[in-house]
């Protein structure tokens, strides 16, 4: 066997190895940083202004766009990430951690977009959120690495130079909108809630976990000229996340120009639902995950029966990163089996715990 496949097996091994413990990984990585809020009951890391006393209607929250705003911390390309980037098949070493993907274990959607990077984030007091550009790729460089460092030996020179993961200055923070989707039956008072189990196969990041859906990157629908400006706004991004995870729409927007979200059926409604609250869309918090530092908007829409049926009547049993698993008894007794005895992404872990928490003001 020569150097770069010894070199590659190896990096495979470990990235398999990171998908099949991740659970346990992130338990003992947040082990190291008793200094950070750890959101009570998961292993999700937050400062505290980031974690609101109670949930905050979806209208509230203000977003900032500093396009111009320059970004000096560590990329994933530096020599510190030597060791979890392998050899290629010519003996150079790859540049990133996101070309070694592409190469060896590329899950079937991968594009390296742009994405609205988070910059600071107050949920206490002024309800916003800045942003600034970046890639996915700019956030696979060191998401996927650090993970990888820490599966390969617990811990390493890339995870120290970062310090704290919640320093979103130190790295491009692509930020994930985490949703935890009830429905609420008035009638009879029974909430239920989705989950995703993520197929390893099919995507980058935590792969083999549950998760809460949907969930997707806060990005432009696509890179054409317009939608960068037109998309940059939490509910559109939620919707179309609806449309993909839920109804198994496509990702494909076209390039023609901005999206015209007013004439998206499924916009039309929940958004009319907005209005007429038969649909509630809140925000919970913001927090870190401890393995790969993903960082993630925890959201939840709580959703009138009779809404939902409608505009979820044709429900995907699974779509591209994996399956889809509804009717699940929004209890205390399920709520607990996936904090807590589930492997569960930290995000949807945390996102759980605080609806239940906060259910009889979500559940009206």
């Amino acid at each position: 066997m020569t150097d770069a496949a010894a070199s590659q097996q190896e990096w495979l091994t470990v990235r398999r190895g990171m998908t099949a413990h991740r659970t346990a990984l992130a338990r003992a990585a947040a082990g190291g940083y008793d200094e950070l809020t750890i959101v009570d009951g998961t292993d999700l890391l937050a400062r505290p202004y980031w974690l609101p006393a109670g949930p905050i209607p979806l209208d509230e929250i203000k977003l900032r766009w500093l396009p111009d705003a320059l970004f000096d911390g560590w990329t994933g390309r530096e020599s510190v990430t030597e060791a979890v980037r392998p050899l290629r098949s010519d003996g150079a070493r790859y540049a990133s951690y996101a070309e070694a993907i592409g190469d060896l274990t590329k899950p079937p959607i991968f594009e390296n977009r742009s994405l609205y990077r988070l910059i600071d984030a107050d949920l206490t007091s002024s309800c916003e959120l800045t942003f600034g550009r970046g890639t996915y790729f700019d956030t696979v460089n060191i998401s996927e690495a650090v993970g990888h460092e820490y599966a390969a030996g617990g811990g390493g020179p890339l995870r120290s130079v970062i310090g704290d993961p919640t320093d979103t200055g130190r790295r491009c923070a692509g930020l994930a909108i985490t949703t935890l989707t009830v429905r609420l039956d008035r009638e009879t008072g029974e909430a239920t809630f989705l989950l995703h189990w993520r197929d390893a196969a099919k995507v980058v990041h935590a792969g083999g976990l549950y998760q809460v859906v949907p969930v997707g990157v806060f990005q432009a629908s696509s890179d054409a000229p317009g939608n960068e400006t037109n998309d940059f706004d939490l509910w559109r991004n939620m919707v179309r996340e609806f449309n993909e995870e839920l109804l198994g729409g496509s990702e494909d927007y076209g390039s023609a120009g901005p999206i015209d979200y007013d004439a998206m059926p499924l916009y039309a409604q929940l958004t009319a639902g907005r209005r007429d609250g038969t649909v509630r869309p809140y925000v919970l918090g913001l927090g870190v995950d401890p393995l790969t530092f993903a960082t993630d908007l925890l959201t939840v829409v709580v959703i009138d029966a009779p809404v939902f049926d409608e505009a979820f009547g044709a429900l995907v049993d699974d779509n591209a990163e994996g399956d889809v698993i509804s009717g699940t008894a929004f209890t205390e007794q399920n709520v607990d089996r996936f904090v807590h005895h589930e492997p569960m992404q930290a995000a949807g872990a945390a996102a759980l715990r605080f609806a239940w928490k906060s259910r009889r003001k979500l559940l009206v």
